[in-house]
């Protein structure tokens, strides 16, 4: 009797050793995944905010730009052609620096992606880029076609950057679904 007492506390010690094994493993395992977890949430939270951060300097640029061409109806209310063309050279003279702005925001949203965000952004880029001639061609003109080729520009610039705000909040809202 003594003898199986002696095995049945080698069976209950061994029992218990395994039982605290398996205990360890499993805790080592709850607090690696933990860890990877909190690793991948931190992560996701600081590329968000790298991404507001390039997307709003990316809607200043737009807002910037869109200061200089709203000042066509300030054009539109002058009676005077000299004073029609002053105001154009002025806006004119002010949207290669917005437009510059813009060029180097697009680059940041280019660098935090997603796609979809810097694809939409270099479309607003490059409608910026088209209303800049347009404008140009403004001054010393007196027909209706230049101006409607200028709005129709502006138009597509405005599209883009609709475009450009609704996938940027996706792309915030969303977060966990990367390229």
């Amino acid at each position: 009797m003594t003898n199986s007492g002696l095995w049945v506390g080698i069976l209950t010690a061994l029992t218990a050793l395994g039982a605290s094994y398996i205990t360890a493993r499993a805790t080592s395992h709850a607090a690696l995944a933990q860890a990877r977890t909190t690793t991948m949430a931190e992560a996701l939270s600081e590329q968000r905010a790298r991404r507001r951060s390039a997307y709003r300097e990316m809607m200043n640029c737009a807002h910037a730009f869109n200061e200089v061409v709203w000042q066509i109806d300030d054009v539109d209310a002058a009676r005077d052609r000299e004073v029609k063309d002053q105001l154009l050279t002025q806006m004119y003279e002010r949207i290669g620096p917005a437009i510059g702005s813009m060029n180097k925001a697009t680059h940041e949203v280019r660098l935090d992606g997603p796609h979809e965000v810097s694809a939409a952004a270099e479309q607003v880029r490059q409608m910026a880029r088209r209303v800049q001639p347009l404008l140009k061609a403004l001054i010393g003109d007196e027909g209706p076609e230049r101006r409607r080729d200028y709005d129709a520009g502006y138009l597509n610039f405005r599209d883009a950057y609709v475009t450009f705000i609704h996938l940027a909040r996706q792309a915030l809202e969303v977060g966990d679904d990367e390229e």
